[in-house]
């Protein structure tokens, strides 16, 4: 079936050609060209979309994952100040893990003026920006937006329950770790006795 819509395509072509009839024949190019363009200006947006929500699910878990990293390591810091005894510790982060992506810009400027008898009537101007991500493929074949750097969630505050909570010297202590070894304030960081 392919093979004979093949042929009368073919001998359409001929025949088109053999009258001299270019005006039909650069018409149906023309308008096989328009649809190619359109078709392809279709395939990129799928892909971007499909890109997009794997990177938002990515983030989500990198956020998880840095925040359990971050109560791992403060759970073992903490618990080698002496009084602390074995601590637990619960930290909150204010936002996800950010990646920011390498992008292309094009930017077309525009401008006309409108004179008339010498003068300047009308002056229009017109800023267009077009913004497409950098793509790159891995050993699969597969294409990933390429990442320039990566912004880690803030902490938002730090909870840590141990024996030794009620202690002034052994809070103190646990609260200066805390906030030197994660850049906050001390308002950020709670340290009380647990049960």
């Amino acid at each position: 079936m392919n093979s004979d819509l093949y042929i009368k395509i073919k001998e359409y072509f001929k025949k088109m050609v053999s009258q001299k009839d270019y005006v039909k024949l650069a018409v149906i190019v023309g308008f096989l060209g328009i649809f190619l363009i359109f078709v392809s200006g279709m395939i990129p947006k799928k892909v971007k979309e499909s890109e997009l929500s794997k990177i938002k699910s990515d983030t989500s878990v990198n956020s998880e994952t840095h925040r359990e990293l971050l109560e791992k390591n403060l759970t073992y810091a903490v618990s080698k100040i002496e009084g602390a005894g074995s601590p637990q510790v619960l930290v909150t982060l204010e936002n996800t893990a950010e990646t920011i992506y390498a992008t292309e810009e094009r930017k077309n400027k525009e401008a006309s003026e409108d004179k008339s008898s010498g003068e300047i009537t009308r002056k229009k101007e017109s800023d267009d920006c077009e913004k497409k991500y950098i793509t790159v493929k891995d050993s699969e074949g597969t294409e990933h937006a390429l990442a320039v750097k990566k912004i880690e969630p803030k902490v938002k505050g730090v909870v840590i329950i141990c024996p030794g909570g009620d202690d002034p010297i052994v809070k103190n202590r646990i609260t200066e770790a805390v906030t030197t070894a994660l850049s906050i304030s001390s308002k950020r960081v709670c340290v009380t006795k647990s049960i």
